[in-house]
């Protein structure tokens, strides 16, 4: 059974910073490009982070260029999104999501709100 489990959201004032962590299970994660992705409320869901299966690429949304870091542990099967400088507009459900071709699977989210 596929599993992708996302943790580490929470309430945090702007400025603040917040880990989030995926966890991944019932299929070859070291195969996988992981990303992560966000929707806020209203809006279409957005691409911010992705990185490559051995980790030896990524790329980010300009709007978070320089405060958030994606990294993966390949032996624990877990991807992380390291977000820093948080503003009140990063506020959004955060997904992850694991890409082989032309398959995908997609976690259930976790909330991140950014409010003083």
């Amino acid at each position: 059974q596929v599993r992708l489990v996302e943790s580490g959201g929470g309430l945090v004032q702007p400025g603040g910073s917040l880990r989030l962590s995926c966890a991944a299970s019932g299929f070859t994660f070291r195969y996988y490009g992981m990303s992560w992705y966000r929707q806020a409320s209203g809006k279409e869901r957005e691409l911010v982070a992705a990185i490559t299966s051995a980790g030896g690429y990524t790329n980010y949304a300009d709007s978070v260029k320089g405060r958030f870091t994606i990294s993966r542990d390949n032996a624990m099967n877990t991807v992380y999104l390291q977000m820093n400088s948080l503003k009140v507009e990063d506020t959004a459900v955060y997904y992850c999501k694991a890409v082989n071709g032309a398959t995908n699977y997609w976690g259930q989210g976790t909330q991140v709100s950014v409010s003083s």
